[in-house]
C-alpha cells in the first residue's frame, strides 16, 4: 500500500478502517505504520458513514434521487446561462444605440 491518500483503492481504504472499527487497533498505531496523516483517516471515516446508507437504498431510489438532483444541478446552471444570456443582449442593444445602429 502506498503513503498518500490517493494511493489507496477504495477496498483498501474499507479496510483500514475496519482494523479501527471491528478490530480496536487505534488510529494512531494505523496511521504511524502506514504513514497516514490523521485528518486523512478521519475524512475517510467520515465520508464512509456518510455513504453507508447507499448499500442499503433500493437501486431505483437511489438512481431516482441521483437524477432529480442532476435535474436540479442543470436546471440551476441553465438559468444562469440565461441570466449572462439576457446581460449580454443588454450590453449588445445599448451599444447598438450607442453607434446609432438602432
Amino acid at each position: 500500500m502506498g503513503n498518500l491518500q490517493n494511493n489507496y483503492s477504495p477496498e483498501e481504504k474499507v479496510g483500514i478502517l475496519k482494523r479501527h472499527l471491528v478490530d480496536r487497533e487505534p488510529v494512531s498505531k494505523i496511521c504511524d505504520e502506514l504513514n497516514l496523516q490523521p485528518t486523512i483517516f478521519y475524512r475517510w471515516q467520515q465520508e464512509f458513514f456518510e455513504n453507508g446508507a447507499k448499500v442499503f437504498h433500493k437501486k431505483g431510489e437511489y438512481r431516482q434521487k441521483r437524477n432529480e438532483e442532476k435535474i436540479k444541478a442543470l436546471q440551476n446552471k441553465l438559468q444562469e446561462k440565461n441570466e449572462v444570456l439576457a446581460e449580454l443582449m443588454e450590453d449588445h442593444v445599448r451599444l447598438k444605440k450607442s453607434l446609432g445602429e438602432v
